[in-house]
């Protein structure tokens, strides 16, 4: 491998992993600090890809209580910056305050056909309210059947 190509290698590697360390909370996640509210991290594999991309993306809730109401029995939205989106509603029994608990992984992939920096997004709704959510930064390169590379 040449040197030219180590250290193109160590840029992509570089800016992929200052770009979103662990996936930051968002903004517009506006609930208040709780002791019992679980944290949120989103991790994504691989760290470098090369269009097509498929991306798969992990999100962990930490800490909090087992029974937090809030994110208990959430419809989760993926929105993978590049123009759709995945949700799933699960079918879940009525809470019980002690007794029900919540999902601690939520995991789901994507493809992206075309090259770019693209913000992905998880979020926890409950109705039309967002109760939770993070996102994190995706960086895909030009493959080699990339439409935007074909002169």
């Amino acid at each position: 491998m040449t040197r030219m190509w180590r250290a193109v290698i160590l840029a992509l590697v570089w800016s992929v992993a200052t770009a979103s360390p662990g996936g930051a909370q968002d903004k517009d996640d506006k609930a208040p600090k709780d002791a019992t509210r679980p944290e949120i991290s989103l991790k994504v594999s691989p760290l470098i890809s090369f269009s097509p991309a498929r991306i798969t993306v992990r999100a962990e809730l930490k800490g909090g209580a087992l029974d937090y109401e809030p994110f208990y029995c959430t419809t989760i939205v993926w929105d993978w910056d590049d123009g759709t989106t995945s949700e799933n509603t699960p079918d879940c029994a009525p809470y019980e305050a002690g007794t029900s608990e919540i999902r601690r992984y939520y995991s789901s992939s994507h493809t992206y056909s075309m090259a770019g920096r693209f913000n992905v997004r998880f979020r926890m709704k409950k109705g039309d309210r967002v109760v939770g959510g993070t996102s994190t930064v995706v960086q895909v390169r030009p493959g080699i059947r990339d439409p935007s590379e074909i002169p």
